[in-house]
């Protein structure tokens, strides 16, 4: 029973030495001030996106070499494509997504809008450019392809008429023809025709 009485009387003394201020004091000042950080620092000028096509794409750049692709998973929500070792895209589902992440302010990385970014992570982003695209509705889809090799593997004749398969066919055509010219358009834009 002495001990334990022994015991409290030395963490009582010890906690009133502590709110006496006996304790020492640190020394190290802290790296970044993060209380008083403006999140959406009025200084700076607006971050303008026009609603162009690669509009949701970002440069992040300035971050330590250390960094991984999974380090940047714990600050943004977004895909990423390495142009070097401290410059990658961000590909972020939205333009709405990729003007908060210009927003937000982070001392470890800094990022800017693809039209503002550097010579090479502009090659890159014209290198890849298939990818940099955000995600699109899937396109129409035609059942043909399935029930020709379905009709094939079971042996048994076809029940849609001359005029339905015909009909078929031309979508098929028209669907070609119409990705051949978006990407026609595609390359005309890159090259500035």
């Amino acid at each position: 029973m002495s001990n334990n009485i022994i015991f409290a009387n030395n963490v009582e003394s010890q906690i009133l030495a502590l709110e006496e201020g006996n304790k020492k004091e640190s020394l190290q000042e802290p790296r970044f001030d993060y209380y008083n950080m403006d999140r959406y620092g009025d200084d700076e000028e607006d971050i303008d996106l026009t609603e162009d096509e690669l509009s949701h794409i970002v440069e992040i750049y300035d971050f330590p070499t250390e960094f991984k692709t999974r380090t940047f998973s714990n600050y943004f929500s977004f895909d990423l494509q390495w142009v070097d070792d401290t410059h990658a895209l961000g590909l972020f589902s939205s333009p709405i997504a990729a003007r908060e992440a210009l927003r937000s302010k982070n001392p470890l990385m800094k990022l800017r809008p693809l039209s503002k970014s550097s010579a090479a992570t502009k090659a890159k982003a014209r290198s890849i450019s298939d990818y940099l695209l955000p995600a699109k509705e899937r396109p129409q889809t035609s059942a043909a392809l399935a029930r020709k090799l379905v009709i094939g593997a079971l042996g048994v004749k076809s029940n849609l008429s001359k005029e339905q398969r015909d009909a078929e066919k031309k979508k098929l055509q028209d669907a070609r023809d119409q990705k051949r010219l978006a990407a026609r358009q595609k390359e005309d834009a890159w090259e500035g025709k």
